[in-house]
């Protein structure tokens, strides 16, 4: 590892959330930190202090107006990959360098991906239910099947789709990526492409383009035994066009990490269908995974307070994410 420069005990630090133990006594080691109270409190914090970084997993809104109230900010950073709770484009039109950790949750995301597949298949969530209910017999439904042979579509190519393709072809699935899907590319044949699963996986970020990409139209595509697994955003399916389809039978199952409304609402009639398994946005979150991207993040948060150069491809200033 290499060694590590101390910034300014002086710079000041919003924590928008709670991050690894070993992240946040390097963060306080090195810089006055305040934690909000709660997600959405940081223009509270900021109102009280002078702001030059704002650190953030998955839930800390870090708005428009939160960037305006600290007017010395310099980082926004995301112990994560995504960044759809971050103004990108305001940051980058202040000057404001935004890092995140790209790649660095990669293998366990793919990993749990083909989890979800392999259990959605299956079937062997029913499966351990029914022994733990005392019913042996189950064995006898001949309901799953196996993963072997199948058609994997991989919608967004990048480090985590690149890993669950490598992954579905050790299984032995033939891999489709798709990698820059458009809501027009209808006419470029995503149409067929969709036509031709037996598994589709989304890896996207969640963007205007990619938002509701999976509407009523895209999942008619679908053949009806299909399956889809959703460890990108909730955002990017329809999720009332999709409960839809599996209720009549037009898909064969949904497995997520994640949903459109975190946590979903009590009742909700998409978990409440037997063909649908949802884990909860963990897909990332074992300990040593949530561990590097927190501490990787803090460092090279600290290291641009300090005036080091950091790997550019921590730093995400894209305007059009």
């Amino acid at each position: 590892m290499q060694p590590f420069t101390p910034v300014n005990s002086a710079a000041n630090v919003l924590l928008l959330e709670t991050i690894s133990p070993a992240a946040d006594q390097l963060l306080r080691d090195h810089a006055q930190v305040f934690l909000a109270t709660a997600p959405d409190a940081g223009l509270s914090v900021a109102a009280e202090h002078d702001i030059q970084a704002i650190v953030t997993r998955g839930k800390g809104d870090v708005s428009r107006a939160l960037i305006e109230a600290c007017p010395r900010l310099r980082v926004i950073a995301r112990c994560g990959v995504g960044l759809d709770n971050v103004n990108v484009g305001h940051a980058t039109s202040k000057g404001v360098r935004v890092v995140n950790a790209p790649g660095s949750n990669a293998d366990t995301v793919a990993e749990h991906t083909l989890g979800l597949m392999l259990s959605l298949q299956r079937r062997t969530y029913a499966s351990i239910a029914a022994v733990k209910a005392g019913n042996w017999d189950y064995r006898k439904h001949y309901g799953g099947d196996e993963i072997r042979a199948k058609t994997l579509g991989i919608l967004g190519y990048g480090n985590i789709g690149r890993k669950v393709g490598t992954l579905a072809e050790a299984f032995g699935m033939t891999v489709l990526p798709w990698a820059r899907p458009q809501v027009q590319a209808w006419e470029e044949g995503f149409a067929a492409f969709l036509g031709s699963l037996d598994v589709l996986s989304l890896h996207l970020p969640l963007t205007e383009t990619t938002r509701n990409l999976l509407d009523a139209a895209a999942l008619n595509h679908l053949p009806a035994h299909a399956l889809i697994i959703n460890t990108a955003r909730g955002g990017i399916i329809d999720e009332t066009a999709l409960f839809s389809a599996l209720e009549a039978g037009r898909l064969g199952g949904y497995a997520a990490d994640v949903l459109a409304t975190e946590p979903p609402p009590a009742g909700s009639p998409l978990l409440a269908l037997p063909n649908v398994l949802v884990t909860p946005h963990a897909a990332s979150l074992t300990a040593r995974t949530y561990n590097h991207m927190c501490v990787l993040t803090v460092r090279n948060t600290l290291d641009l307070l300090a005036g080091k150069v950091i790997n550019e491809k921590y730093i995400f200033n894209r305007a059009d994410l």
